[in-house]
């Protein structure tokens, strides 16, 4: 048959009498009813044809898009024999002419119709032909096709209406086969649906939620490989894949693609699925490091209110059937999914980051309100006290104890701001957060904690460039202190005075303080390049060594930096 590989072969009969006939084609009706596989249902239909008709050679085509075959199945054909022949027909010469014309046709040579035009290589010789459409609600679903009639006949009209018969009571099992296919889909579709409702309302993160849709998505649609896509971290008009469920699918993850110039960003862009019959000759489908090669392609965005910022893709393996209209709405579906799982994470984060903000501002405001007061009463007590204090040395004490008290009070407050500053990192982490760092990591060379107090708004106020100058600064003062000083004790201060007066760093230790600049070392490289980054800034820089001993260094430069 033209355009056909080799149809079945089937061993000799004899020919049946009119009464077996119609027994055999009744049972084969019956037959017929009983099965609910449609690929199974589907091989049953041609083997009762080839049986009916005492045809040598049988096969049955499903008519899919542009109005090809997009299955052919041919029974008890050699493997070997399909391997030589090639690849399966598409649908043109004989087989082409009943696609155009749903009607029975029967040839006693095929070669002979002006459809013909050969069979190709390894093809075995064929000339009687009898062929019917199969049609399931009005609709044309594929074609029953016969050849070889045994003992050199043709097909007679009893057997073109045996396989009418047959065709008919196939439409019906066809019909059946796909409406209880679509039961089981719709079935597992909906378990899928309510695993990943479960999963949402139990708070599973966003990125295992969708790795669940990405294989839920796959099954039930019967694909070969999902994948999730999502904006790329870095911005800019590119598509990464978030997850992805198949073969290879580690590899994937993580692969971007170009948005504007793929399947999934259209399908984000415009908000409406898009699909292709062949990725790998679709330059658009972009097979992102796929080994495999895949075929039929289904993109559906993932909306999100007026948005949609990614997409859910699903592939099958190249040679099988293209995703139907049924399909579209059901991949969607999961595509819905998706959209909750990303919004429902962003919301469940948005809601952790407010509870923290809440947490510290009631810390905040308790630190205020009841720490800070019964401190400041206690140190108002000892100070109205130390008048009526007699011993010069107990006075000192106590007075000692009210300006440890008001440093306390400092600290406090600076903690306070601190607390209720620490969330706004939208130009990244400030002083706030960086300083502390550099504390901790100067307490390894130091042996000790130092002390750190900040106070006023640095974050707001104090500009990037100079912010970096002041962290280098605290840790070249910290660093200097652990190399010469041998202190037991440091404290940094850093403050922006209300009165405008710029940004002050000081650092103060009580070790052995710095040596008369007659007996410094010629190059003493620390305090220069703290005097260096000052005067970038026009600003300037103090050392004094007090008189209780041990050094104190002021850092100041004027805000904002010029």
């Amino acid at each position: 048959m033209p355009d056909s590989p080799a149809l079945a072969a089937a061993p000799a009969r004899p020919r049946l009498d009119v009464p077996d006939r119609i027994h055999n084609l009744l049972d084969a009706v019956m037959n017929l009813g009983h099965g609910l596989e449609l690929p199974q249902v589907l091989r049953d239909i041609v083997e009762a044809a080839v049986t009916l008709t005492d045809a040598e050679y049988g096969a049955l085509g499903v008519i899919g898009d542009g109005r090809r075959l997009s299955q052919f199945l041919p029974v008890g054909m050699a493997d070997e024999l399909a391997a030589r022949i090639g690849q399966a027909p598409c649908g043109r010469g004989i087989l082409g002419e009943l696609i155009s014309n749903p009607a029975p046709l029967r040839l006693t040579d095929l070669g002979s119709h002006p459809a013909s035009f050969g069979f190709p290589e390894h093809h075995p010789p064929m000339r009687t032909f009898l062929g019917v459409p199969i049609r399931v609600r009005d609709e044309v679903f594929g074609n029953l096709y016969l050849t070889e009639k045994r003992g050199g006949a043709g097909f007679d009209a009893d057997d073109e209406a045996v396989l009418t018969t047959l065709a008919n009571a196939a439409g019906v099992a066809i019909d059946n086969a796909r409406l209880y296919h679509e039961s089981r889909r719709r079935e597992r579709w909906l378990e899928a649906l309510s695993e990943i409702t479960r999963s949402l309302f139990a708070g599973t993160a966003a990125r295992e939620v969708l790795r669940l849709i990405a294989r839920r998505a796959s099954e039930v649609a019967d694909a070969d490989l999902a994948a999730v896509l999502l904006p790329a971290p870095a911005g800019g008009d590119l598509l990464t894949v978030e997850v992805a469920h198949g073969p290879g699918a580690a590899d994937m993850e993580g692969v971007t693609l170009p948005a504007r110039e793929s399947l999934a960003g259209l399908a984000a862009r415009n908000g409406e699925a898009v699909a292709t019959a062949d990725a790998e000759s679709d330059p658009r489908a972009h097979p992102f490091g796929a080994a495999a090669a895949y075929g039929p392609t289904i993109v559906v965005p993932l909306s999100q209110g007026t948005s949609a910022p990614g997409a859910l893709r699903l592939s099958r393996r190249s040679g099988r059937p293209a995703f139907d209209d049924t399909e579209v709405p059901l991949v969607s579906r999961f595509a819905d999914q998706a959209a909750i799982a990303l919004e429902l994470a962003r919301h469940r984060t948005e809601s952790e980051e407010l509870a923290i903000l809440k947490d510290r501002d009631r810390i905040a405001r308790d630190l205020h309100d009841l720490a800070i007061q019964r401190i400041f009463a206690t140190g108002m007590t000892l100070q109205s006290a130390t008048r009526m204090i007699e011993h010069p040395d107990a006075a000192e004490r106590v007075a000692r104890a009210v300006r440890d008290l008001d440093t306390t009070v400092q600290i406090i407050r600076s903690t306070i701001f601190e607390l209720r500053s620490a969330g706004d990192d939208r130009g990244g982490p400030g002083l706030r957060r960086r300083l502390p760092d550099t504390a901790r990591l100067a307490a390894q060379s130091l042996g000790f904690s130092p002390s750190l107090r900040i106070d006023g708004p640095v974050d707001s106020t104090v500009p990037a460039d100079v912010a970096e100058h002041v962290l280098a600064v605290a840790a070249e003062a910290l660093s200097n202190v652990a190399r010469h000083a041998g202190a037991r004790r440091a404290d940094v201060v850093l403050a922006v005075p209300a009165a405008g007066d710029g940004v002050v760093l000081t650092i103060t230790d009580d070790g052995v303080g710095i040596p008369p600049k007659a007996d410094r070392p010629r190059r003493s490289g620390g305090l220069a390049n703290l005097r260096s980054r000052a005067e970038q800034c026009a600003g300037t820089l103090t050392v004094e060594c007090p008189a209780e001993g041990g050094t104190r260094i002021e850092w100041r430069v004027p805000l904002p930096c010029d």
